[in-house]
């Protein structure tokens, strides 16, 4: 057997965080009133949130703002590409938002079912730019803490994907070398090209179908191909 470990991303890749954002942006919008402030739906609001807070993430990944820049502006970008002014609230609805996010537990579609296929086959570990206090209760919440050995997150390196310095801390921890591990992720970017670049294999979980110029080891739509390569 080739691998030994799996390093996995987690957010967009295991967490359904389209799905459990969407869950928690309604419940803003019905505890804040939003519609009084002029939002004129929960679905308007989450469509709005998610784009902003994506776009945020990935200047994240590219060294072009901070995690204290996505807390602080998402929820004023929101407002203001909605035309609503709301500045009395928005402090309120992002610690309202980071208390009620991580609690949900979806998961993406067969992603319980492949990390018990791998369970107990390989040593699985969790890579993540995410904050670190956030993705340990969404873990938690998700019930998926017990598959993972190490989850390394930018905090504990003061690194994040794509940079090496993140990779390396990762095998070092886990006592895995690159010949013997595989990162599997969602980002291109900080996933795909980040493994590379310390010569780990990889697999693009890519449900998008994007066509990449520098291919990853594995590129696959649906988590039924992971169980056919492993």
């Amino acid at each position: 057997m080739k691998y030994r470990h799996l390093f996995f991303d987690l957010d967009h890749t295991l967490w359904d965080f389209d799905r459990n954002s969407a869950e928690s942006i309604t419940e803003l919008f019905d505890t804040f009133r939003l519609a009084d402030a002029g939002i004129a739906s929960a679905a308007e609001f989450s469509t709005h949130f998610i784009a902003i807070n994506r776009q945020l993430w990935a200047d994240y990944d590219r060294n072009i703002i901070t995690h204290g820049y996505i807390r602080e502006n998402r929820f004023p970008m929101v407002f203001k590409s909605l035309g609503v002014d709301a500045s009395l609230i928005q402090a309120d609805l992002n610690a309202e938002y980071l208390n009620i996010l991580p609690r949900k537990p979806h998961l993406l579609e067969s992603a319980r079912e492949v990390l018990d296929y791998l369970k107990g086959r390989y040593t699985m570990h969790i890579i993540t730019n995410g904050f670190a206090e956030i993705q340990a209760v969404k873990m938690d919440s998700a019930e998926i803490a017990h598959y993972f050995t190490h989850v390394i997150t930018n905090g504990l390196v003061d690194a994040k994907k794509p940079d090496p310095a993140i990779f390396n801390y990762a095998m070092e921890v886990s006592g895995a070398n690159v010949a013997e591990s595989l990162m599997i992720g969602d980002s291109y970017g900080a996933d795909i090209l980040g493994a590379k670049g310390v010569g780990m294999d990889t697999v693009f979980y890519n449900t998008a179908g994007l066509v990449v110029e520098d291919k990853p080891t594995y590129d696959i739509r649906h988590w039924s191909e992971l169980m056919a390569i492993l």
